[in-house]
């Protein structure tokens, strides 16, 4: 069993008598830029036990009074386990079948990555990699999240490339002879979830599959390859909560190097896996916010550094929303192979020397509105062909950081299970 990064684990789901539309809340890393969306959910779910007491929206994380709402999350985390409001299942999968707010299908199944077969730096070739550039300095503020947390819930969503759909889509004609562990409607336009226990024998269909799947002669003849590290995993949505679990754990080690960690519980990380293939993953561009800036002095700078047109001479551009007006403008000078890449690159340096604040935002009317609200900068940016993700990964390493989402906001991750990461 678990011949691949990915393993079954001890899960944590609430118990029937848990309202698990109230229990289940987004990931956190979403609506950053959205106060009301955040104090909508609180309103929902009132006293009612809620992820939402487990887990620091990104929102508030550099705010005042963090260090308070990280100690109130892992009380909040003590009293559920005391309370005893979790069922456990030992070594355990789960296969979610989530219906998005659109009305679209997306299948995948819940379990552990190794964190030993993960590296997220720059040229890793392990088995499971980052795909976006990870930003160490994000890494810190949330591994104080982690520190003292005896539970992980994840928004980790991982991919596979199986066009030929044998891990996932199979478990889809069994569910009805499975434990049904959870089936609920999902606050905010997130849609419905259910959540379906695998047997050992289903378990092992899985791990066969993805076995197949990683076979070094298989994986170099589908990207027309040779002699190349196998990727098997490619980080979807989640990736610095990846990174984070990565870095607590080796720190962990560090600590007490006498110690043999390999049994840890902190070794792995839950996570969701789901097929590259579903025709649920829409990958969109992620839009620029750019404010508390000069705007004038940052399109000068950035007009002069990527040669900025509004004639069509390239074949990268950018959309640029100020003041309720839009303009396309084509990238002349690039410092990457992707529009968004090469505006990253422009912003980070101009933030980084000038200041100012940048966020990422999902939806190109969301971007246009805030940039008005913000009296800022909006950037829309064209987005990437999901087909492009395993070949430019394995050839050319992470792409820029934020470069696509899988979907709208609504149809993120929501939390559900959970797993103690303490012994």
């Amino acid at each position: 069993m678990n011949s691949t990064a990915f393993h079954n684990a001890d899960i944590l789901v609430p118990k029937e008598s848990v309202d698990t539309a109230k229990w289940s809340v987004i990931a956190c890393d979403q609506y950053t830029s959205e106060p009301e969306y955040w104090d909508q959910v609180y309103s929902i779910v009132g006293d009612a036990p809620s992820t939402l007491n487990l887990i620091l929206p990104e929102l508030y994380l550099e705010e005042d009074g963090v260090a308070q709402r990280i100690s109130d999350i892992h009380k909040s985390m003590d009293k559920y386990i005391a309370d005893g409001i979790f069922d456990e299942y030992k070594n355990a999968m789960v296969y979610v079948e989530r219906i998005q707010g659109n009305g679209i299908l997306r299948q995948g199944i819940v379990g552990a990555i190794d964190l030993e077969k993960y590296d997220f730096s720059k040229g890793s070739s392990s088995e499971v990699r980052a795909t976006e550039a990870t930003v160490i300095e994000r890494i810190p503020p949330r591994i104080k999240v982690r520190q003292g947390a005896p539970l992980e819930l994840p928004h980790i969503m991982i991919l596979i490339d199986d066009p030929d759909n044998t891990v996932i889509e199979p478990l889809a004609s069994d569910k009805n002879g499975m434990k049904k562990l959870y089936d609920t409607e999902l606050m905010q336009n997130g849609g419905s979830i259910s959540g379906y226990l695998l047997d050992s024998a289903q378990q092992e269909k899985v791990d066969a599959a993805l076995t197949a799947l990683s076979d070094p002669e298989t994986f170099c003849k589908k990207y027309s390859l040779s002699d190349t590290p196998v990727l098997l995993y490619a980080m979807g949505d989640g990736n610095h909560s990846l990174a984070t679990a990565k870095e607590f754990y080796e720190q962990l080690k560090k600590s007490a190097p006498e110690k043999d960690f390999s049994d840890h519980p902190a070794r792995y990380a839950l996570a969701e896996i789901v097929n590259l293939h579903s025709d649920a993953l829409k990958f969109e561009a992620i839009h620029r916010l750019v404010y508390d800036v000069d705007c004038d002095k940052l399109m000068s700078g950035l007009t002069d550094a990527l040669g900025l047109s509004e004639t069509e001479t390239s074949d990268q551009y950018v959309i640029c929303c100020r003041s309720g007006q839009e303009k396309k403008l084509w990238i002349n000078k690039k410092s990457s192979n992707l529009s968004v890449g090469s505006l990253q690159n422009f912003l980070d340096g101009y933030i980084k020397e000038n200041g100012g604040k940048i966020d990422y935002i999902h939806g190109a009317d969301t971007v246009k509105t805030l940039a008005d609200k913000h009296s800022g900068l909006g950037f829309i940016l064209p987005d990437m062909d999901k087909s492009q993700l395993f070949p430019t990964v394995i050839k050319d390493g992470a792409l820029p950081r934020k470069t696509f989402s899988m979907g709208h906001a609504e149809d993120k991750r929501f939390y559900m299970e959970a797993r103690k990461i303490t012994l």
